[in-house]
C-alpha cells in the first residue's frame, strides 16, 4: 500500500484563508517589510512566492532590494530604520546574505517584535523557554502539518535529522512540548540509518538531496521532508528519496509542495500575530 502523500499546498492554502478572514475581521492591514540582500536566485523566487502569498490574504508587502556590494553596516541601518518604523509590523531578512555580511549580527538587530521569523535570540529563548511568541515559520509549518494529517505526537519517537537554528533545533523543542520523545540526529551521529527506522516520526531538514533511503524508513513511520535540492538536471528533490519511501512509510510529504507553502503560510500568520500584539501594546 503506497504511503499517504501528505498535500501541504491544501493545508497551506487553508491556514491562509484563515488568516484572511482574521485580517478582514480585525480590520487591520498588517505590513511586512522584506530586506533582499545580493542576487541569490533562489532567494529572489522565494520573495516572489513571498509577496505573491502575503497580497492574497491582505498582508501590505514591501521588498526593499539591496544590492550584493552591500556592507554589513548599510544592512544594519536598513534594519534599525525598519525597527522605527510604526507602520512596519513584520521584518523579514532573506537568506542567505552576502559572504561578507554576519548574518547573525544582522538577524539579532530586527525588534524581537516584528521577527516574524522567529530566528532573534530572544525569540528562540521564548521557544526554549516554554512561553513561544514568533516561532521560526518552517518548524511550525511542519507541526500544523503533523496536526492537518491526523498525526498523534503524544510518547510518539520522533527524529529531527539537521540541528539548525532554522529547523532542527526549534522543531525539536516542538515536538518536546508536543510530549514527542525527540532524537536530534546530524552528521556525527552514529549509524544514522538505525537511528531513522526507529522513528514513528522522521523529519530531515539536512539539505543533502535524497540522503534518507527508503530502506532506512521504519514501516508505516510518517515522514516529513523539509529539504529542497536542485539536481544537476534541474529537478527539484527533498532530503528522502521519495519514490523509494512511498513504499514503506505511512505517510509523507511531497518535494515540491509539502512543508515549503506552510512556511510561507506560517510566515503570514506570524506576521498578523505581531501585528495584533503591537496594536494591543499601543491600545
Amino acid at each position: 500500500m503506497p504511503a499517504r502523500v501528505i498535500d501541504g499546498r491544501a493545508v497551506a492554502a487553508a491556514l491562509n484563508a484563515g488568516t484572511a478572514r482574521r485580517i478582514a475581521v480585525a480590520g487591520l492591514a498588517p505590513r511586512l517589510s522584506i530586506v533582499l540582500a545580493g542576487n541569490d536566485p533562489a532567494s529572489a523566487v522565494y520573495v516572489r512566492n513571498k509577496d505573491r502569498a502575503a497580497r492574497q490574504v491582505g498582508v501590505a508587502v514591501e521588498t526593499i532590494r539591496l544590492p550584493a556590494s552591500v556592507s554589513e553596516m548599510e544592512v544594519l541601518g536598513e534594519v534599525g530604520r525598519l525597527n522605527e518604523e510604526r507602520s512596519v509590523d513584520g521584518i523579514l531578512v532573506q537568506l542567505p546574505l552576502p559572504g561578507t555580511i554576519r548574518q547573525r549580527a544582522v538577524i539579532e538587530a530586527i525588534d524581537p517584535a516584528k521577527d516574524v521569523d522567529g530566528l532573534t535570540a530572544v525569540n528562540a529563548g521564548r521557544l526554549a523557554g516554554g512561553a513561544p511568541f514568533l516561532v521560526p515559520c518552517t518548524p511550525l509549518g511542519v507541526m500544523k502539518l503533523l496536526a492537518a494529517a491526523d498525526v498523534s505526537t503524544s510518547g510518539a519517537r520522533a527524529l529531527v535529522i539537521g540541528r539548525s537554528r532554522l529547523v532542527g533545533r526549534p522543531l525539536a523543542l516542538l515536538l518536546t512540548a508536543a510530549d514527542a520523545t525527540v532524537t536530534v540526529a546530524h552528521s556525527r551521529t552514529r549509524d544514522l540509518p538505525a537511528e531513522c527506522r526507529r522513528a514513528e516520526i522522521l523529519i530531515a531538514a539536512t539539505g543533502r538531496a535524497e540522503l534518507v533511503r527508503g530502506d532506512w524508513i521504519g514501516t508505516d513511520a510518517v515522514v516529513i521532508d523539509v529539504g529542497i535540492n536542485r539536481l544537476a538536471d534541474g529537478r527539484l528533490t527533498g532530503d528522502v528519496a521519495f519514490a523509494e519511501a512511498l513504499g514503506v512509510a505511512g505517510a509523507i510529504t511531497p518535494v515540491p509542495g509539502g512543508v515549503g507553502p506552510m512556511t510561507i503560510a506560517c510566515l503570514l500568520e506570524n506576521t498578523l500575530k505581531a501585528a495584533l500584539a503591537r496594536r494591543d501594546q499601543a491600545g
